[in-house]
């Protein structure tokens, strides 16, 4: 396990060299000059000349490109180009909102979705199952705006039961105030599609012959369920958990958006608008590594969810 974890490691290197190379090549051909685009239209040359020197712009691409390696390793990003805060800071303040959003989202999707998919798997075929196929058919057709609009329509101008924008300080408040409406939207709109899938992941493994001859033993329904398909669909479960886990640190843009949540979902999206590039390269890269290390993860849990697979 040691030595699979650290070869894992070292692999990461490369392929982390090969996104910084990539991000920092495609920003220079397509980004624009940065110096003109913080000066603004009515900028003289001597004023994007001097820009162009205190961002090191002048210098040779390969000092450019060691400057933005050294960014990478240290942290250091420098500072927003629109609001002049430091991107660290500008990171530290959003991540809190997000988390406080996407974690319960992801929690309660994994928690609502896994055993509704095994219900359904287990009466596959049944009036009951087609009619949950065509309702998560249905809920797949309508589009997350829509859900929005009538969320806040129907539950905060209709009943009132939830402020439609706002945010505090107190993570208790947000909790229990403002993050249950757009935590209930994205749940209803992603368990549509996460039971269709885990329900495939299930209906798969009951065509095992394992479970013909866990029933042949006299095990009963529940316990072939429950003991057994449920653990061998882990694999392909957790697989697609860690594939939704780094969104969960960047945020729904829509969510945070819609609902005026100060979260990274929604400075990303700001900064893209504002070509704010110290931000959106700090996201890009932050983000391919995170997505390496869950990957990293999730490969280890496979051992513990099933034995029988050798980690090499």
């Amino acid at each position: 396990m040691t030595g699979y974890v650290i070869r894992r490691l070292w692999q990461m290197v490369p392929t982390l060299a090969g996104v910084i190379l990539l991000v920092f090549f495609l920003f220079k051909a397509f980004g624009g000059d940065p110096a003109e685009i913080l000066a603004g239209l009515a900028a003289t040359p001597e004023q994007i000349a001097a820009i162009r020197q205190q961002l090191g712009l002048d210098r040779p691409v390969v000092e450019q490109l060691l400057l933005f390696v050294k960014q990478v390793l240290s942290f250091d990003w420098g500072r927003s180009w629109a609001t002049n805060e430091s991107v660290a800071s500008l990171f530290a303040s959003r991540l809190p909102a997000t988390l406080t959003v996407m974690v319960p989202i992801l929690v309660l999707e994994v928690a609502l979705a896994i055993p509704l998919a095994l219900a359904v798997a287990a009466v596959r075929g049944s009036l009951t199952d087609r009619a949950i196929m065509v309702l998560t058919t249905v809920a797949l057709s309508i589009s997350f705006l829509v859900y929005v609009i009538v969320g806040q329509w129907l539950f905060a101008f209709r009943l009132g039961w939830f402020p439609v924008q706002g945010w505090s300080e107190s993570l208790w408040s947000n909790l229990v105030t403002y993050a249950p409406l757009p935590v209930l939207l994205a749940v209803t709109v992603s368990l549509a599609p996460q039971t269709r899938l885990y329900r495939s992941f299930f209906l798969d493994e009951i065509g095992q012959d394992y479970v013909r001859t866990a029933r042949a033993k006299g095990l009963t329904e529940p316990a072939i369920l429950l003991r057994h398909v449920l653990r061998n669909a882990m694999i392909p479960i957790l697989t697609n958990i860690g594939a939704g886990l780094p969104g969960v640190f960047v945020g729904s843009f829509l969510i945070e958006v819609f609902f005026s949540i100060p979260g990274l979902g929604r400075e990303v999206l700001l900064a893209v608008n504002r070509s704010d590039y110290p931000v959106i390269q700090a996201v890009t890269i932050y983000l391919a590594v995170l997505t390496m290390v869950i990957n990293l993860v999730t490969d280890v849990l496979y051992q513990w969810v099933d034995p029988r697979v050798v980690l090499k």
